[in-house]
């Protein structure tokens, strides 16, 4: 008899390494990338310079709760810095109509859930391709968003609107916190409900779910109506953090978002979502751009950094795809 078959536990052992390396290996490289950075680039371990990196992936986190979602069904949302604009223009403009914070509030998340849920007609039951009905409302919510402010910024002079973007809690920013009660939340839903495996189940085997009973195309417009409803709350927050919505605010946001899900884990393919390993991805965007203003990076090599992560990402994907069908 051979070793293996004496002791199998040997023989297990380096797939459970494999496995471990695989489930933990962003989350490890993270921690160095920030062991090594504090240690090396100035100011970089400040509290001011920490609560600022959250901040500036407080809505980059919130976003890429729900488009891990999108995903995860086998499905991609590029809509979604049009949305935040027009989500913070459209506030903008009821709140200084109405002068009511409420009912700018309920505008603009409205009108994001709205769009959520015309991208997911278009792709449940229209059959338009992800990538086609996306785009094309990426286009005419943006242009909306240029008509209904005539291309202008929209200042906004509320303080109650303000607070949104300014309040600190036990000194932390309000938005910030925002973003991780979206981590939570979508966590669980991921997680512990009916509608996380089911999105999982529609996207590793649509067919496989719809014969099992999940009604595919309801539970696709809801996870589209989800995203825009949470793309909008991050439009109104900027509004409130910029005070003013901005028609041309979040261009390229989308890829920002797609790259932090992608280097968390979340499967282009379909069908696997880990809400940890997005939070690790998130955090991996923000510390890279933030260590970039830090060292005072022109703008340019920034795009090409991005652009660079972007591509990493996915061909990580790829790779872990054809490692497992091996």
């Amino acid at each position: 008899m051979s070793a293996t078959q004496l002791n199998p536990a040997a023989e297990a052992s380096p797939l459970i390494s494999r496995q471990w390396l695989s489930d933990y290996s962003m989350p490890l490289a993270y921690l160095v990338l920030f062991a090594v950075l504090s240690a090396t680039v100035d100011n970089f371990f400040s509290v001011t310079n920490v609560v600022g990196l959250m901040l500036s992936v407080a809505q980059i986190g919130m976003v890429a709760c729900t488009m891990m979602f999108c995903l995860a069904s086998r499905d991609f949302d590029l809509s979604v810095g049009s949305t935040i604009a027009f989500a913070g223009v459209l506030g903008a403009i009821v709140l200084e109509q109405s002068g009511s914070v409420t009912i700018a509030v309920a505008a603009g998340l409205g009108a994001g859930a709205l769009i959520g849920a015309l991208n997911g007609v278009l792709i449940a039951y229209l059959r338009v391709n992800a990538l086609i009905a996306t785009l094309a409302t990426m286009l005419m919510v943006r242009g909306l968003a240029f008509i209904v402010s005539k291309g202008q910024a929209v200042g906004i002079n509320d303080d109650n609107f303000i607070d949104f973007g300014d309040t600190r809690i036990f000194g932390m920013p309000l938005p910030v916190l925002v973003a991780g009660a979206c981590f939570i939340v979508f966590g669980v839903l991921l997680n512990q409900t009916v509608f996380g495996r089911n999105t999982l189940a529609i996207g590793g085997n649509p067919e496989a779910a719809r014969l099992a009973g999940v009604r595919v195309e309801r539970l696709r417009v809801w996870i589209f109506l989800l995203q825009g409803l949470i793309t909008a709350m991050a439009g109104l927050i900027l509004a409130s953090r910029i005070t003013s919505g901005q028609p041309n605010a979040a261009q390229g946001f989308e890829l920002d978002v797609i790259s932090a899900c992608v280097l968390g884990g979340v499967s282009l393919q379909g069908g696997k979502a880990r809400i940890f390993g997005v939070l690790i991805g998130v955090l991996i965007m923000g510390t890279v751009e933030n260590v970039m203003n830090l060292l005072d990076v022109d703008a340019f090599y920034q795009y090409l950094m991005r652009g660079l992560i972007l591509l990493v990402a996915v061909l990580l994907d790829q790779l872990k795809t054809r490692g497992e069908r091996r």
